[in-house]
């Protein structure tokens, strides 16, 4: 069977990651994305390095690792949209596309003759996302929006770090990678909603929107209660213990899910007389009573080896794990195991193949296929303007002397 949206084609006007992370998603799941760039400039984050891919020799070539993390499963068309010839190229693109996604500043793509109200009745179907900042509405419409200004402005900051430091960004630029997510999803809702009425729709998306939708249950801590959360650091506001204690080689992960699991958690620990102590012996107590059971533990902890741990643990049904660095997650059997690493053939570079991040997804039928390795800027444009407009060489030789392509 072919992949879940085969058949479907998608205008991708995005760039950096938000965007991107959601076009390459619909990638992996089979649609055809075409990723529109700027003739010989592409998306900014090709020049994101270093580190960059070696070429041949093991010198830096102009494409980032940042830029392969969020651009498989794309061809690329080079188009100069800031030209009415290269916007009446665009427009004859879209016309095969059955979804646009762009990540322009509000109202910018409508002084290309691209935004959603120019499009729309010529192409009733098209469904049309749109990603910014703060999204299409509100005071803060027209300002331009990064992942960092999410984090902190949606409250992820002040909920991470630890209490005494500063707040502290996501490692990633995960508010990207949300908004991204979201977009996905909101864009096969409405494919669905298509299918019934024939009609596309304009989806908005904002990072701070999507940032404040996953505060999750630290949101509803503080809509529930009127308290502000406060950094924990390693802990979790209402679990207790989860934490990342000391043990005799490094550090250990102890994430204890309920009062069973405590027991016999104390059990293996040697400290069985902690669970029968009424400050520790429910969940809620403990919470109350945090600071007097981290107090008591690293004691404990420290008697035992990491291996100790997770292994002890895992046969007593405990959470528990290593605080792993990236060579060792990518090292790892199960990560191995469930394809999380992929390797793309890339003509150029010094291996001849690229290393990518699977995609989580297992479908039993229709499994994720990496059709393609990122693209070079324009690498596909004469492909798609063949396929798609039935245009020669002689055509796009024209529209490349013009600077359009």
């Amino acid at each position: 069977m072919t992949a879940p949206l085969s058949g479907l084609r998608v205008f991708d006007l995005t760039r950096i990651l938000a965007g991107p992370t959601c076009t390459q998603l619909l990638g992996d799941l089979g649609a055809d994305v075409i990723k529109v760039e700027r003739p010989g400039q592409g998306d900014d984050t090709r020049k994101w390095g270093p580190p960059f891919v070696p070429g041949p020799d093991g010198s830096d070539t102009t494409e980032s690792a940042y830029f392969l993390s969020a651009n498989r499963n794309k061809r690329s068309l080079a188009i100069d949209i800031s030209q009415p010839e290269g916007q009446a190229l665009a427009r004859k693109v879209i016309g095969y596309c059955d979804i646009l996604v762009e990540n322009f500043k509000v109202g910018n793509l409508a002084r290309y003759g691209l935004g959603y109200d120019d499009l729309k009745e010529s192409h009733p179907g098209l469904i049309y996302c749109s990603i910014t900042g703060f999204g299409q509405t509100g005071p803060y419409a027209a300002r331009a929006g990064y992942d960092y200004l999410a984090q902190g402005m949606g409250g992820m900051m002040s909920l991470t770090g630890e209490p005494e430091g500063e707040p502290v960004k996501v490692g990633v630029g995960i508010a990207d990678i949300m908004c991204g997510m979201y977009a996905s999803s909101a864009i096969l809702a409405a494919l669905h909603c298509r299918g019934m009425t024939g009609l596309g729709q304009h989806i908005d998306l904002g990072l701070l929107d999507s940032q404040v939708a996953w505060l999750s249950y630290e949101g509803l801590n503080y809509l529930t209660s009127g308290e502000v959360p406060k950094r924990q650091g390693n802990e979790h506001p209402n679990i207790v213990p989860y934490k990342v204690m000391p043990c005799a080689d490094g550090l250990v992960i102890i994430a204890v899910g309920n009062d069973a699991q405590f027991a016999r958690f104390c059990e293996f620990a040697g400290c069985a007389e902690l669970a029968e102590d009424e400050r520790f012996q429910t969940n809620a107590a403990r919470v109350r009573n945090r600071d007097a059971l981290y107090g008591h533990l690293p004691e404990y902890t420290r008697r035992k080896t990491q291996k100790e741990w997770v292994d002890g643990l895992e046969e007593r049904g405990v959470p528990c794990g290593p605080v792993n660095t990236l060579d060792k997650v990518f090292a790892d059997p199960q990560v191995l195991a469930r394809g999380m690493k992929v390797a793309l053939p890339y003509p150029g570079c010094e291996k001849g193949e690229v290393d990518v991040i699977g995609n989580p997804i297992k479908f039993s039928e229709t499994p994720v296929e990496y059709r393609f390795a990122p693209p070079r800027a324009g690498q596909h444009s004469d492909e798609i303007l063949r396929e798609l407009l039935d245009m020669g060489p002689e055509d796009c030789a024209r529209l490349r002397g013009k600077g359009i392509i």
